[in-house]
């Protein structure tokens, strides 16, 4: 079989003939930026051959590339396939780079009742007198202390092997280690030689598709001691959930269960070196993520989720050895999984409603999770009604032309003045422009709409005598930053096939919104709050989402930004027993839509393909904007729409 060797990094893989360059790098463990999950719609994959054979349809996908670029042999790694023996030189742009992570969410307001105990006792040896055996000596000495009643306690045979040399090694002074599991039993898990009772931490980790955050505590103190985070390893199988299924189904399933474990314990390992502690020391961990994620973290098989009826294995959660599943924390430590509601809507998403507290108050709130997927609940305490669908990855920049993740570079604000055009942005990590994340590209659109650079139906004004509005060659574009202030070597442009596909994305979740509240019987005016969740929403502009009608328009102080909703959720689940036992019920009353059996969704999704709507009075204030805006600019006119 052909071998692929990757430049600089040398990186090995050996496939069949016809696979392509993409699939190589992943077996290399190379974690390629392929927003579009490796459909040649992002351009994002660019590596250049070196030698070797490689086919690949360079006319195809020439807007991709500049001439230079063409001329250094510029290929897309995702539909260039292998035909021979290749050196592929893969720059670091082409590479997922680090990433502006959310691990920040509101301070958690909940009662600190964790479920892991530690009890130091001292016991009298066992004599001729008084020979009861070490495990009742064990128990009772608990009970003295204050601890669990001897009958409550069940020990496990690995905590029970422990017991008869320990003892004897502490000379009869030891910490036992107790954890809380359901229905309501306490188990002994660990048992060590003298006071270790300062020495208690637990761990709360956000499994996402992309990265994974863990949080630990001092389950002494109520404090966080340690927080880090990481990539999903599992990105080297497959950029999105659909490819990592599929690479499942081709006996690939072990291998990411192996990864996403691996994943969980760099970033364990790294908070408690941020900590200063032990990993050893960590006697729970207790994780949120979307149901195919734990799925296969679990090492249950998710294929039967993509097919008809999309049937996961399990809904509830799940508590087993943190060993078990290959946690490299204390020995006997528990692991607890968040349940979930559907094959779509996830423990990552109930986390987010105990979050919010949505569903423990009377006024009905609308929670929003955007990603490549996107995820909405809408309801209160009586009742929950939920969604999922597509966004399409534009609002993560793919399929946007100089759309990139939250990466260094990436332009994340953006204001644009009507008069000049000129665009004042701002970009992570505050160095020279690359492209544009997922808040940058909402703030542009508004931003454009309410300049008059575009109309209703997110047309470019090509009639505008300004040098950023040009036409291109594909599409009519803006000029966002010119090539001598960017960090590249082209101009950062929007075009407005870009345009097209971020009004489709919004146009998404707008549609899933109104269908929750047709189904529902209520309107907009009826919503007290709007959530956001996940670090899209975290650093979106609120009036820029509501202009262009990504969300319905209610006042910007019923906005509100929960951070990293599934790490808030699992810490508060961590540190708070009494809200664990709730999750189980929390996820039975959220009743899961299908949007594709909805009949009213298309409907609902074609009215939300203008900006903001095609009913404007639905969107009173931005209807107002736009007039001032045709008062201003009655150069220019803002067509379209009903």
């Amino acid at each position: 079989m052909p071998v692929v060797t990757f430049l600089p990094s040398y990186r090995k893989a050996e496939v069949e003939f016809g696979a392509s360059v993409l699939e190589a790098a992943q077996r290399a463990g190379l974690n390629m930026n392929v927003v579009c999950g490796g459909q040649g719609k992002c351009g994002k994959c660019i590596v250049y051959r070196k030698s070797g054979r490689v086919a690949f349809e360079r006319s195809q996908y020439s807007r991709f590339f500049t001439k230079g670029e063409q001329e250094r042999g510029a290929l897309l790694a995702c539909e260039a396939f292998v035909n021979g023996d290749l050196e592929i030189v893969v720059p670091e742009s082409s590479l997922i780079q680090e990433q502006k992570i959310l691990i920040e969410g509101l301070d958690l307001q909940t009662a600190f009742r964790p479920s892991v105990m530690k009890y130091h006792v001292t016991l009298s040896p066992p004599t001729l007198e008084d020979p009861s055996p070490d495990l009742t000596r064990l128990l009772d000495g608990l009970e003295k202390v204050h601890g669990p009643k001897t009958e409550q306690v069940f020990v496990p045979l690995g905590a029970l092997r422990l017991v008869p040399q320990i003892l004897r090694d502490g000379n009869w002074d030891v910490t036992a280690t107790v954890a809380l599991m359901p229905p309501g039993r306490f188990w002994l898990i660990d048992l060590e030689e003298g006071d270790t009772s300062d020495r208690l931490y637990a761990a709360a980790v956000d499994l996402g598709s992309t990265t994974v955050v863990a949080c630990i505590w001092d389950l002494v103190n109520g404090k966080v001691v340690g927080i880090a985070s990481n990539y999903n390893r599992q990105i080297s199988c497959g950029e999105d959930i659909l490819s990592r299924v599929n690479f499942a189904r081709k006996n690939g399933l072990s291998r990411l269960q192996t990864l996403a474990t691996e994943s969980i314990n760099a970033a364990l390992t790294a908070a408690a070196n941020n900590a200063g502690i032990d990993r050893d020391d960590i006697y729970e961990v207790m994780v949120a993520g979307n149901t195919v994620m734990t799925h296969m973290f679990l090492g249950i098989d998710p294929a039967y989720m993509i097919a008809e009826p999309y049937v996961p294995v399990v809904r509830r959660s799940i508590n087993t050895e943190a060993a078990s599943i290959g946690i490299s924390v204390a020995r006997n430590a528990g692991l607890f999984v968040f349940p979930g509601v559907s094959d779509y809507i996830g423990g990552d998403i109930v986390a987010d409603v105990l979050a919010c507290r949505m569903g423990e108050r009377e006024e009905i709130s609308l929670m929003i999770d955007i990603g490549t997927n996107f995820e909405v609940v809408l309801g209160n305490n009586e009742w929950m009604f939920s969604c999922a669908g597509a966004a399409g990855p534009a609002l993560e920049g793919g399929e946007v032309l100089f759309g990139m993740r939250a990466n260094p570079g990436a332009i994340e604000k953006v204001t644009i003045d009507p008069d000049t055009l000129k665009p004042t942005y701002s970009t992570i990590n505050q160095v020279k422009p690359k492209g544009i994340c997922g808040s940058g590209l909402i703030d542009l659109l508004a931003e454009l709409l309410t300049a008059c650079v575009i109309d209703r139906n997110g047309l470019i004004d090509t009639t505008i005598e300004n040098p950023r509005v040009r036409k291109g060659e594909y599409y009519a574009e803006f000029v966002v930053v010119w090539k001598e202030e960017a960090g590249t070597e082209k101009d950062i442009v929007i075009t407005q096939n870009d345009i097209k596909n971020l009004i489709m994305s919004k146009a998404s979740v707008l549609g899933a919104c109104s269908t929750l509240m047709k189904v529902a019987g209520i309107t907009h005016e009826e919503i007290d709050t709007i959530y956001f969740s996940g670090g899209f929403g975290n650093y979106l502009n609120k009036q820029s989402a509501i202009t262009i009608g990504l969300i319905p328009e209610v006042p910007l102080d019923h906005i509100k930004n929960i951070g990293n909703g599934a790490l808030m959720g699992a810490n508060i689940a961590l540190i708070n027993r009494d809200q664990r036992r709730t999750l189980d019920l929390i996820a039975r009353n959220i009743a899961y839509i299908e949007l594709n059996a909805e009949p009213s969704f298309m409907d609902e999704y074609t009215q939300s393909s203008f900006l903001p709507h095609t009913d404007l009075s639905l969107f009173p204030n931005v209807s107002a904007l736009l007039d001032r805006c045709r008062l201003s600019h009655p150069h220019h006119v803002l067509n379209g729409g009903a």
